[in-house]
């Protein structure tokens, strides 16, 4: 029985034909497969999802995969819901069906077609992207039908037009869907596509410099090219253009998702991080820091660390009131990645600057730590965490070190 009926009438029974084959609950979906049975959409997809070929009920081959929806069923499901409304029963909602195949492609050819006009252009991009925001089905179909190839050569063929309105929903568009590492390829190996990204970083529009942010992140994340990913974040007006994102003066939880992501990935080339601290990164992380929810967190977290492994980095954050208070804080306080990170930091940081030493145990870094080791966190984490304790050995308070209590069930010893 579905949640939303449970606690019915044990008179009320759900009519046997009204029930899902796979599932056996009230079907709120109904499509037909080729065999003639119906299911419930989400069962059937799951079932030929796991790599099934064949219809549940008959065992029959399934030589075409579409579903067709039972509207007839599902009225009359609605029907009896209505008509049992007294029992608790609830009216299923009308589904939104998934976008037309047909229609998509003449979508994406009418936007491809320059010898369209702007606004039959605009007006069919428009639409994708309206498909695009209403489901993950829709996202599936559109992208079975090479949308990211067909869209990101409309974008790069308005470089140096005035189309403002066409690009930023273009972007809107291929901020969320899938791209191919083919197709991340086709831009990172081409500069002038590279450079005109690192353009729009720059536009008036916040809503523009956040989804150019977000494929600028796919790219780079789906090249497997070190030489191109290295390329990519050669650029200091790159790395200028993340960072006025997460400066974003005005609450935009997008903006912070998505400036970090790209901020990491683009960290992730070490020959080029130095870029990232010359255009600010260590204030613009350090002080949204609490700001982050904890996957964003994490990666800022992550994103310290790796930038804490150079000179420039290490000096930065070294030099930032907030940095040794913030980084201890945050220990067994988000997640266990994000305790490994932080603890990572701490390590270079109290290795490079030794007046941090002092500053993380005034913080509190020892009870932190201590704690750290006697929990399940990762290996790396402990070890990192064990690492850091010798380390300041010579900064612990006479107390500490006398009393035996702080080392129950640790396998940290008194130096």
């Amino acid at each position: 029985m579905p949640r939303s009926i449970q606690p019915l009438d044990v008179g009320v029974q759900i009519p046997y034909h009204f029930r899902c084959p796979v599932s056996l609950e009230l079907m709120t979906d109904p499509v037909t497969v080729a065999t003639g049975q119906t299911y419930d959409r989400s069962s059937i997809e799951s079932w030929i999802a796991t790599g099934n070929i064949t219809c549940p009920v008959t065992r029959l081959p399934l030589t075409d995969f579409t579903l067709i929806p039972n509207h007839t069923l599902r009225r009359l499901i609605q029907d009896w819901c209505v008509a049992n409304r007294s029992y608790g029963v609830e009216r299923i909602p009308t589904p939104k069906q998934p976008a037309d195949p047909i229609v998509v492609q003449s979508l994406l050819k009418q936007a491809s077609l320059a010898s369209n006009s702007r606004l039959v252009r605009i007006t069919a991009i428009r639409r994708l992207r309206g498909l695009v925001r209403d489901s993950e089905k829709n996202r599936l179909v559109i992208s079975t039908n090479k949308a990211s190839e067909i869209l990101l050569d409309v974008l790069f063929s308005e470089t140096g037009r005035n189309s403002s309105e066409l690009i930023h929903e273009l972007l809107a568009i291929l901020a969320v869907l899938p791209i191919s590492e083919t197709e991340c390829v086709l831009v990172s190996s081409v500069p002038d596509r590279v450079s005109y990204l690192i353009f729009l970083l720059s536009h008036s529009s916040i809503d523009v410099r956040v989804n150019t942010a977000a494929l600028i992140e796919t790219v780079i994340a789906g090249t497997s090219s070190p030489e191109l990913r290295a390329e990519i974040s050669s650029h200091d007006e790159i790395f200028d253009g993340i960072i006025g994102i997460l400066d974003y003066p005005l609450s935009y939880p997008r903006a912070l998702k998505i400036g970090i992501k790209a901020l990491f990935a683009l960290c992730i080339v070490k020959q080029h991080r130095h870029k990232a601290v010359e255009a600010g990164a260590v204030e613009a992380v350090i002080d949204r820091l609490p700001d982050f929810e904890k996957c964003d967190a994490e990666r800022a977290l992550a994103t310290v660390e790796l930038l804490c492994r150079v000179p420039e980095g290490c000096a930065a954050f070294a030099s930032h009131a907030l940095t040794v208070p913030l980084l201890v804080k945050v220990i067994l306080k988000i997640s266990d990645r994000a305790t490994e990170y932080a603890a990572g930091a701490l390590l270079s940081l109290c290795s490079a600057v030794e007046r941090l030493q002092v500053e993380a145990v005034a913080a509190g870094v020892l009870t932190q730590l201590l704690l750290l080791v006697q929990s399940d966190c990762t290996e790396r984490a402990k070890r990192k965490a064990q690492t850091l304790l010798k380390l300041l050995k010579n900064s612990w308070p006479e107390n500490y070190v006398m009393n035996s209590n702080y080392f129950a069930c640790s396998d940290v010893v008194p130096f």
